[in-house]
């Protein structure tokens, strides 16, 4: 504990500030624990400017937005209804043995906690599970950006050969043979119709219901100033400053729901992976993936899109020297689709304290999910 505290005081000792909006300090003064904490128990419109580059398109960091479901709209909660039994029940796949919920547990922050999902037939999936959190946010889903809303998404698994493996042209027919869910469409519809269409749809409202709950993060931003300990206060300091962070994880869902090549690509090798550019087809979105929210990221390991990545101590450490580039072999010089990392990257130079420090705000945004344990399904 010790150590900690040496440590956590000689990066104050170090730090300086650099500019400030609208507070009483001026450059040059230095930080310690009391002086950062003030600054930061002020609204964030007052906090110290980011470490942001020209032309990123930012948002400060803020309290947890509600989800636009409004569930005391008995018309709209019976649709939820319908599609949280959908959600949870595995016949919508065509063993019989697989729901979205496989993927996405609740008690995994909607995430699985794998390296990569594993679906029919025990197939590996190519890429790491996200995890559905605020997903109402999202205007473009999958990794890979593929799907422009969550009704064109949740049709994706169902049909895919190595997830759910269902007919889709079947689907419909099947669900309709349990009489169990008639009552369910009749209500949420108004009649007991089942078709593919509305069974994404209510998969779709249900899941723009799923949002995380509060964190120390957002308790300190509403007036509980000693939520966050010291060595948080400077993880967000260094977060929006030196660390860089708020580049691309801002706004109250730590994301600017873009897509960006952080140089995990494998291009040429056995793990390859293009993404945007297998949707875009344009040379400059090779190796881009979507930027992932980070509120309870603590808690959503392994991470990346290949989820190669256990630990958070791995992550700061790739990020601090500035992530892997990519190794142009003789015959690659002219390859128009040769991955660029994005601009983004640079080297950190964070030392171990200031790394600790960070990991430390990312347990300050991460908290245990709300329970949802699977209903009893329709017979």
């Amino acid at each position: 504990m010790k150590k900690v505290f040496a440590g956590l005081f000689a990066v104050f000792g170090i730090l300086f500030f650099v500019s400030f909006r609208g507070t009483e300090f001026i450059k040059g003064d230095e930080l310690t624990p009391d002086s950062l904490r003030k600054i930061y128990s002020q609204s964030p419109d007052k906090w110290p400017a980011p470490n942001v580059d020209k032309g990123v398109n930012w948002k400060e960091l803020g309290v947890l937005p509600p989800s636009p479901i409004n569930l005391k709209d008995d018309s709209i909660k019976k649709i939820v209804d319908l599609g949280r039994l959908l959600f949870f029940d595995p016949r919508l796949s065509s063993s019989n043995q697989i729901s979205c919920s496989s993927c996405h547990a609740p008690d995994l922050n909607w995430a699985d906690g794998r390296e990569v999902s594993i679906g029919h037939d025990h197939s590996p999936n190519k890429r790491n599970a996200i995890s559905l959190e605020n997903v109402w946010a999202q205007k473009k889903l999958f990794w890979d950006g593929r799907a422009d809303s969550l009704e064109q998404q949740a049709e994706g698994p169902i049909s895919s050969e190595i997830e759910m493996h269902q007919d889709l042209k079947q689907l419909a027919k099947k669900i309709g043979k349990i009489k169990g869910y008639k009552p369910f469409f009749s209500a949420a519809f108004g009649t007991d119709k089942i078709s593919n269409q509305r069974i994404l749809k209510a998969l779709a409202i249900y899941q723009r219901t799923i949002v995380s709950r509060k964190t120390d993060f957002d308790r300190f931003l509403e007036g509980k100033k000693e939520a966050l300990t010291d060595q948080q206060v400077l993880g967000l300091h260094l977060f929006r400053t030196k660390a860089r962070c708020i580049n691309c994880h801002n706004g109250p869902l730590f994301t600017d729901f873009d897509f960006h090549n952080v140089g995990l690509t494998y291009y040429g090798r056995s793990h390859e992976d293009l993404g945007l550019y297998n949707i875009t087809k344009k040379p400059e979105d090779v190796g881009k993936f979507k930027t992932p929210g980070l509120r309870n990221v603590m808690r959503t390991a392994p991470w990346f899109h290949n989820g190669l990545f256990p630990d958070m101590e791995g992550v700061m450490n790739m990020y601090n020297v500035g992530m892997p580039v990519q190794n142009v072999k003789p015959e690659q010089v002219n390859d128009p689709l040769l991955p660029k990392n994005d601009k983004l990257l640079r080297g950190l130079k964070l030392s171990k304290a200031e790394k600790d420090a960070v990991i430390s705000f990312l347990y300050a945004i991460s908290t245990t999910p709300w329970k949802d344990r699977q209903p009893e399904l329709p017979k």
